[in-house]
């Protein structure tokens, strides 16, 4: 095809920073909207290098057919000898939050007890006392379909009112419930090539989709392209420069990239009250936030160009 690298993409909002950064650096790319595509395995690969941000979110926003997809087609080009950035592997990880859980434990990282469940009876009963305890999708995004929930009746009642929260692979999450200093937040640090952008904190008001994407997150609040059912918060999510993030935490971020085969990622931890960092959330479709990366006297989208030339340099 001759493009030095191709995206592969689901949401054309997320998009077009990455878009903008690659034009004004000259890159010859190309783009595959996940959302209608076809592909020929046998035909594959047609550019040696490709950048997945595809997320398991897709259908919260009715495209529910993207992921598969996505996956199959990593693995095609992948057989086929192509280099794919937040290949399959990565993916993979992405879709399962009990996945996440396991390597977090493998890691001997801090993170909260989970149970994943095709069946709120069994699960009440494997998961014994701990309430208030979230419930959330195993294929999470954008804290999509995510509920606090109080006591084993909130569970059932919830899934018997709202059965459309089993959706899409017939498995939900129960999770260890930790509560944060609201006016601290949690903290997201961005990774490419393995190594930290930048971190921040993210003040979510009660919240759960803190996708930092201005396109869903605006500076100022207004219009989401990502808005989910359910009460808006009382404010915007907030998102401030975090260049005090501890050096521990840090590695501990480095460590999950490696074992999770990221290569640009996002990752979450929250502030416990008995002074823990809790590791809940490992994203590889990281969605970076331009008033940020200006605050540290640089575009997060250019450091991502830099690093897709690097790799292509590498091939």
């Amino acid at each position: 095809m001759g493009h030095d690298v191709v995206v592969l993409f689901e949401h054309p909002e997320w998009q077009k920073p990455l878009w903008a950064a690659l034009e004004k650096r000259g890159v010859a790319y190309g783009a595959i909207d996940l959302k209608r595509a076809a592909f020929d395995p046998e035909a594959l690969p047609g550019a040696r290098l490709y950048f997945n941000q595809a997320s398991p979110s897709a259908y919260v926003r009715g495209n529910t057919r993207a992921v598969p997809l996505a996956l199959s087609l990593m693995r095609s080009l992948e057989a086929g000898g192509a280099r794919v950035l937040n290949g399959s592997r990565a993916f993979l990880l992405e879709l399962s939050k009990s996945a996440q859980a396991a390597m977090l434990a493998g890691l001997g990282i801090a993170h909260p007890r989970s149970l994943a469940f095709n069946d709120a009876e069994v699960a009440i009963e494997r998961w014994g006392g701990g309430w208030p305890a979230l419930v959330k999708p195993e294929q999470g995004g954008s804290g999509a379909r995510m509920f606090l929930l109080h006591s084993p009746e909130e569970l059932i009642r919830l899934l018997r009112e709202q059965p459309s929260l089993w959706l899409p692979d017939n498995l939900l999450l129960l999770q260890e419930y930790f509560p944060v200093e609201a006016g601290k937040g949690i903290v997201r640090m961005e990774f490419v090539g393995g190594k930290l952008l930048y971190a921040m904190r993210v003040v979510s008001h009660g919240a759960f989709n803190l996708c930092p994407s201005e396109a869903c997150n605006p500076e100022a609040g207004g219009d989401s392209h990502c808005a989910l059912p359910g009460a808006a918060p009382a404010k915007p999510v907030e998102f401030y420069p975090f260049p005090e993030v501890p050096a521990e935490a840090v590695a501990d971020g480095e460590r999950i990239m490696a074992a999770g085969g990221l290569d640009v990622g996002g990752i979450e931890y929250l502030e416990a009250a008995d002074g823990r960092r809790i590791f809940y959330d490992v994203n590889a479709n990281s969605n970076l936030r331009g008033p940020i990366g200006e605050a540290f006297g640089f575009d997060p989208f250019d450091r991502v160009v830099d690093y897709l030339l690097a790799e292509r340099a590498r091939l």
